[in-house]
This record gives structure tokens, C-alpha cells and sequence, in this order.
């Protein structure tokens, strides 16, 4: 497709409604570790599980090869095959509250196209605004990066970590098979390379399974979570770099005044996600 074709999809919108399920939050924190309170109705849902709702429930037949939902609705038909959530930028409101129906309103801001290292490149900026009640509670903005297949990628090389920074928190995460999948089965995620090795090996050329960007950033969330008592009131990621089942990864978070500096670190020593949350005032 020309750039003028793709172009044609900026300001397409889309509405997806949705009852914030208690059950969906129940599974959410039986996933995580150490596991969270276990979130009642009419409690307020954690900062990114909004993630775990208004999910893309798009039919069999009309599934890609690689498992995600073939383009050309609300998502431009861009002509590249591999995909990647590469960032967001993320304001948090008000909370969400589990058990009572919200709404989420899509718009695509924009489609372009670009040659890089690996060869020629798309991007596209999704605009979201959840609402509930009838008042803003979160405005997220997504990019997500399409890509020709490369050459395959080496796994990485574990090498001594050096030590976080003073004041650091710090966690290792071990991923592994039923992690993966239970992520993919919360986010209704069918991308084969999460969960089909010779697929993800053979077909995409990654050296195991990869760890999904979003839950990196959960994981990075829950991080701050466990150590602040203050409400987190942004959040904003940028993937640099696929992790995968083959070894753990450590995630870092470093406290400063009103903001938490995050990296997610491969065993390779690369920064794999590097994050910023903000916080709000303290609650008492």
C-alpha cells in the first residue's frame, strides 16, 4: 500500500465497551508474584490492568498466520508482517472500578512509514480514552511498530550483573512457559511467540519464547506498587529490546522525589524496557 492509502486510516475510531469483570482481576493477580491483594468489587483496579479488559475478540477464520487478528479494520493493513508494541504514554485519572461497566474509545493518529536498519518500517500511534460513569479515568497512547523479517536473533549471552543503584528496588523474574501463557491467555493474545517455540524459532527467528512487552511493564508496575503508598498518576514505557524464556531477567526500579526510573535488564546486561512512572500526592 502507498503512504497516501495507509494515511487513509488516520482518525478511524473504534468503541469497545466492557463490565470490568471481577473474575478477570481475580486471575490477573493469581498470575503475579508476590501475589497482590486479591481485588473485590467495587474496589479500584490496579494501574495497567486495564490491559486485562476491552480485549480484541476477533473470530478464528479471521486470525493471521502468527496468531494476531488480520488487519484492515480499525488497525491499517500494513503490509509487514512482524510486530511489536514498542511504547505508551499512560495518565492515569481516576480508577477504574471493578465490577461496573466503562467504555473505551479508540482513534488511530497516525500511519508512517520509514526505512531502518533492519529494513523498511511502520508505525502506528493509537489513541485511547477509557471512561466510566461518564468521567475520564485513563488516556493511553500506544505505538506499535510493524517490520519485514530479519536475520535471526542470537540468544542472549548471561553475563555477572553489576549492582543496582543505592535505594534500588529489585526483583529477578524467572519466565517460563505457564507465565507466558497465562499472560497471553488474560490479554485473549494469540501471537505465536509467546507460546510456539517452533514457530517463534523457525518462522521468526527469535532464540525461544518472548516475553510479551506489556508484562514486562505490569511487572515493572507491580515493582512500584509493593513499595510506594502513593497513587501512581503516569506511566510511560519504551521497549528496546525482546527478552525471552531462556534465562532470568532483573527488574529495577529507582525512587526519585516524584517519579520511579524502571529498566527491565536481560541477562546480557542490555536494557531490555526502560520505564517512568509518576506519582501523586501521598495518600494518608
Amino acid at each position: 500500500m502507498t503512504a497516501e492509502d495507509l494515511a487513509a486510516w488516520i482518525g478511524r475510531t473504534e468503541r469497545v465497551e466492557d463490565d470490568i469483570s471481577p473474575a478477570q482481576a481475580a486471575a490477573a493477580a493469581a498470575m503475579l508474584e508476590p501475589p497482590p491483594p486479591l481485588p473485590a468489587k467495587d474496589s479500584a483496579l490496579p494501574p495497567l490492568w486495564h490491559w486485562f479488559y476491552f480485549l480484541p475478540r476477533a473470530p478464528q477464520s479471521q486470525l493471521g498466520i502468527d496468531g494476531h487478528p488480520q488487519r484492515g479494520g480499525f488497525i491499517p493493513p500494513i503490509p509487514y508482517p512482524r510486530r511489536m508494541f514498542a511504547g505508551a504514554r499512560i495518565r492515569f485519572h481516576q480508577p477504574l472500578i471493578i465490577g461496573q461497566p466503562a467504555w473505551r474509545e479508540g482513534i488511530i493518529r497516525n500511519v508512517t512509514q520509514k526505512s531502518g536498519r533492519s529494513g523498511p518500517l511502520a508505525f502506528v500511534t493509537v489513541g485511547y480514552t477509557i471512561y466510566q460513569n461518564d468521567s475520564l479515568c485513563i488516556e493511553e497512547e500506544q505505538d506499535i511498530v510493524y517490520r519485514e523479517p530479519g536475520a535471526p536473533i542470537p540468544a542472549p549471552v548471561p553475563v555477572d550483573l553489576p549492582p543496582p543503584p543505592p535505594g534500588a528496588w529489585v526483583r529477578t523474574v524467572t519466565p517460563d512457559t505457564r507465565l507466558l501463557f497465562r499472560f497471553s491467555a488474560l490479554t485473549f493474545n494469540a501471537h505465536r511467540i509467546h507460546y510456539d517455540r517452533p514457530y517463534a524459532k523457525h518462522e521468526e527467528g527469535y532464540p525461544g519464547l518472548v516475553v510479551h512487552g506489556p508484562l514486562t511493564a505490569v511487572l515493572l508496575m507491580e515493582l512500584v506498587r509493593h513499595n510506594v503508598n502513593r497513587p501512581i498518576i503516569g506511566f510511560s514505557f519504551r521497549s528496546q529490546a525482546p527478552l525471552f524464556d531462556l534465562a532470568p531477567f532483573r527488574l529495577i526500579a529507582v525512587p526519585a522525589d516524584d517519579r520511579v526510573e524502571l529498566t527491565a535488564q536481560g541477562p546480557d546486561g542490555m536494557t531490555s524496557l526502560s520505564a517512568v512512572a509518576e506519582l501523586g500526592k501521598a495518600e494518608y
